[in-house]
Parts: structure tokens; C-alpha cells; sequence
């Protein structure tokens, strides 16, 4: 079996109920899990059958090792999980949308044990021992300038073992504010193209190679989204693989969602869902909680490019878009769906039907 190792931060997510606003919801309870995107990415997989390791750092206290725990239960390699008495446990704010009404994250990162961490505490010969792929996101080397530098270390120690390299790109711009005066986007741009070079597989959706690489949008079309692809393999010549999710927002309640996988060295690209051979969408009219949708969709792809029966093109984009799709339904980041129920999707069950 593979392994995956994933690095980044882990928070605490406190979210309003259901669809409450913050003033409505407090004083009063928030409904607590953790999230972050890389911790994603290696509970999916790793509740997919996967064999995935998440590296973070944390502090020395029981809030943290409640996140450990339920790392462990869902089967994610914890060892090498840095406790420290530097930094605090990231947190976030989730207010859900609701139909015209966009949702809202409130970040609280600053001075966290991730971002203040330095890359010598990290026992990098040890945590590649043995694994395939090494995930990371544009979150990361976001939340501040050490863990930046930490990320660039993290993908130069995996490339030097021949580790490949998977970037989710994930861009925040509320998160890009530690080299003031520097725009967020300015900041991503520099910070992301010198991690490039190291990577094998682009993840993404089309505004992040705008905004994290200065890769003008060529629009959302499939073939906007292949030219996209090819300018990215152009630039950075490392990179095989372009993956990138397709989102139509309707409402904040109402999305549809495809996906795209584009191979360099063929020139060639997937989509799924196809209908009457063309790319089309999952119609999402109900969606639970978004967050998290893209994480899923990485984790399924990073299992299916492992799984030897689903590593042929068109079924590792059908498998990553599938479980994207249903991560739209489960509440919190963690995507607590099956290999199964992927599949099954997949095969064009989508009635959502009670199974007895």
C-alpha cells in the first residue's frame, strides 16, 4: 500500500448551528471538530483504505491531544505529529451560507504551534521513510513567514528523496498578510512560484493558478481549463499532472461540480461527470457544508493515482470528482464517505435512495 504524507496545520472549526449568524448563535454554543486542509486530506484517504501520515505541530495540552485522537480513530499515522511548548492551537469560525447568503470564515491563526514551528524540529528523513506522495497546500506558507519556509524545506527534503510532490493551492487571501506592505495576492504569487519547481501534481481550481501563480484566466470552458493546464506544465515543467475542480455557484446552498485531470506528457485531459459524451455536472441542490469538498476531492485523487484499478485517467478524475461531490453532504471538513459510495456514484447512482 502507499503511503501519503500530508503537512500543514489543524485547527479547531467553531461553527454556528445550522444556518445561524454569529450574532444569533452567541452567546451560546458552537458546534466544535477539527479541520485543516492537509488533516483532510489524510482522514479521507486513510478512511478511503488509504495508508496516510499528517506532520503538524501542536501544543502540549489536552485540546490537542483531543485532535491526535480523532486523527487516530480515523486511522491517520500521528507519530510524527510535533508536541511543543511554542504556539497555541489555530482556530476558525465558520458562519454556513444559505441560499443568496454567502458563508463567512473568521480566521484566528496567529502565533499557532504550525506557524511558529521551525523546520529543524521536523524529522524529515524519517517521515519520508517509505512514502510515495507528500501533500501540501498554499494554506501552509499562508498562516506565516517561518511556516513558508518550512513548506519550501518540506518539499526540497521530498523531492531529495524522490518523494513526488502534490500542491493543492488553495488560495486564502485573508491569509497572505505577513510581509506587509506586500498585497496578499503579490505575497502568494512570490511565495508559491518558488515551491513549483519541486512539484509533480498541480491541484486547483482556475482562480488559484490566477491568483497564486499570475497564470491568466482563460476562462471556465473545458477547453479554458485544458489552455490553463498547459500554460501551468509550460512554466513549471516538473509539474505531470494538472487536476482541477470545476464550480458552478448557483447560490450558496445550490452548486454544480466537475472535475478535470490533464496529463502532460499525453496532452491530454478527462472530465467527470460525462454526459452523452461531454463534460457536465453534479447538480448539488442541498448542500450540507462546502467546506472541505476540495480536500476530498484531492484525497480521492491521491488514493485513486495509488489504487492500481483506479489509476487509469478517466476513472481517477471520475473517483476524485465523485467524492467531491458527496462531500457536499457531510457536515464538518472530514469526508466520512466510502470507497463504495464513490463508486456508486460513479456507476450514475445518484438517486440518494434509503439502502435496506
Amino acid at each position: 500500500m502507499s503511503r501519503i504524507v500530508t503537512f500543514g496545520e489543524i485547527m479547531a472549526r467553531l461553527a454556528a448551528p445550522g444556518f445561524k449568524r454569529f450574532q444569533q448563535a452567541m452567546p451560546g454554543s458552537l458546534d466544535v471538530t477539527f479541520a485543516g486542509a492537509e488533516a483532510s486530506i489524510a482522514a479521507s484517504i486513510a478512511y478511503l483504505g488509504g495508508s496516510a501520515a499528517f506532520v503538524t505541530a501542536l501544543p502540549n495540552h489536552a485540546l490537542a491531544d483531543a485532535c491526535v485522537a480523532d486523527l487516530k480513530s480515523l486511522g491517520v499515522d500521528t507519530r510524527h505529529i510535533v508536541r511543543t511548548d511554542r504556539g497555541r492551537l489555530g482556530l476558525y469560525f465558520l458562519e454556513t451560507g444559505a441560499n443568496q447568503r454567502p458563508g463567512n470564515v473568521i480566521y484566528d491563526r496567529e502565533g499557532s504551534a504550525a506557524a511558529v514551528t521551525p523546520g529543524g524540529d521536523y524529522d524529515w528523513p524519517v517521515i519520508f521513510e517509505g512514502a510515495e506522495w507528500f501533500v501540501i497546500s498554499g494554506i501552509t506558507p499562508a498562516i506565516s513567514r517561518n511556516a513558508a519556509e518550512v513548506s519550501l524545506t518540506a518539499v526540497k527534503e521530498a523531492s531529495a528523496r524522490g518523494v513526488k510532490v502534490a500542491c493543492d493551492m488553495n488560495y486564502r487571501g485573508k491569509l497572505w498578510q505577513w510581509d506587509p506592505p506586500i498585497q496578499p495576492r503579490d505575497l502568494a504569487t512570490r511565495t508559491m512560484r518558488g515551491l513549483m519547481p519541486f512539484v509533480d501534481l498541480f491541484i486547483g481550481g482556475r482562480e488559484d493558478a490566477a491568483e497564486m501563480l499570475g497564470i491568466p484566466d482563460a476562462g471556465a470552458s473545458p477547453d479554458a481549463l485544458v489552455t490553463t493546464a498547459r500554460q501551468i506544465t509550460s512554466q513549471f515543467p516538473r509539474i505531470q499532472r494538472v487536476a482541477m475542480t470545476r464550480r458552478e455557484g448557483i447560490s450558496a446552498t445550490h452548486n454544480n461540480f466537475g472535475g478535470m485531470l490533464y496529463d502532460a506528457a499525453a496532452d491530454s485531459a478527462c472530465f467527470a461527470p460525462m454526459k452523452s459524451g461531454a463534460p457536465s455536472f453534479y447538480g448539488i441542490t442541498d448542500i450540507v457544508d462546502r467546506l472541505g469538498a476540495g480536500d476530498a476531492f484531492t484525497a480521492a485523487l491521491l488514493f485513486a493515482l495509488t489504487t492500481p484499478e483506479l489509476g487509469e485517467q478517466e476513472a481517477t478524475v471520475s473517483f476524485a470528482t465523485a467524492a467531491g461531490c458527496l462531500a457536499h453532504s457531510i457536515e464538518g471538513d472530514f469526508n466520512y464517505v466510502t470507497r463504495d459510495e464513490i463508486e456508486s456514484l460513479m456507476r450514475g447512482d445518484a438517486s440518494g435512495r434509503v439502502k435496506r
